[in-house]
């Protein structure tokens, strides 16, 4: 059994004032996201007919239109996947962000709104605008998912293998760290394969392949972990021992691989 490393969710606080560490990685995946994208659209040989999705100044102002799409996304997501019996007698602590309670798959529903209505705004290509956010959104999930960790929550099911860890709520028994296997595989491994893909071959050339491998490796990698994560409590597993997460990501392996064979059956730009 590995010993979980204890660390204060509270990264800084003066008096009353805490910034906690889960609201850095938030900043931190925005932040970083923001300049690798910065960085790709800048080298234009890698996009079609050598023109990339936007300019630098256009992608400083799809920041605040991905900021509110994490978090509206997120949270409503959370509300009406996870806990909606509960948000229907309670309707005001939705805008509790502050209590915890996000979900990816709302998350990225809000980026793709976002993203589609940015790119109409703006005449920017639809498809390869999406492949340039998709090729960031791992660094988000890299960090979000440590936070995770450092605040003890999300943790796997109880297990006897050698990497079980007693989370401080989670119980007397070892779990799987679940939040290190998705920060590794949803996170870090995903984020250097779409930039392995992308940057040497021409990948982006051809709209939404980057796009279809980030929804197929997400769901993969989000179906996998699920078999190791405790489901939330108020749900469950569903039938057949399937868990909310797998259901929903299912749709993303599905949705992913029809762009990828779209992508491919289209000449390269």
């Amino acid at each position: 059994m590995l010993e979980f490393p204890v660390i204060d969710p509270i990264a800084v606080q003066i008096g009353p004032f805490a910034i906690r560490w889960y609201a850095l990685a938030y900043l931190g995946g925005i932040l970083l996201g923001w300049a690798y994208a910065d960085r790709l659209v800048r080298k234009t040989a890698l996009w079609p007919q050598g023109k990339a999705p936007g300019t630098p100044d256009q992608i400083s102002d799809f920041i605040t239109w991905v900021t509110l799409g994490i978090i509206l996304g997120g949270r409503l997501g959370y509300v009406l996947f996870y806990n909606p019996g509960y948000y229907l007698f309670h309707p005001i602590e939705t805008l509790y962000v502050w209590q915890g309670g996000m979900s990816f798959h709302g998350g990225l529903i809000g980026v793709a709104l976002a993203i589609l209505i940015f790119t109409r705004r703006n005449s920017i290509s639809l498809g390869s605008f999406a492949d340039l956010v998709a090729s960031v959104v791992p660094i988000g999930l890299l960090f979000g998912r440590l936070a995770n960790f450092i605040n003890s929550e999300l943790w796997g099911r109880v297990t006897t293998a050698p990497v079980g860890m007693i989370f401080p709520n989670g119980g007397p028994l070892p779990r799987h760290p679940s939040q290190l296997y998705e920060a590794g595989l949803e996170g870090l491994a995903l984020l250097l394969l779409l930039f392995v893909v992308g940057q040497y071959t021409r990948a982006l050339t051809r709209p939404w392949l980057i796009t279809g491998l980030f929804g197929v490796g997400y769901g993969a990698a989000r179906i996998f972990v699920e078999m190791f994560r405790e489901p939330d409590a108020q749900i469950g597993f569903l039938m057949g021992g399937v868990t909310m997460g797998m259901a929903l990501s299912l749709p993303l392996v599905l949705g992913g691989a029809g762009l990828i064979v779209m992508a491919l059956r289209k000449p390269v730009a």
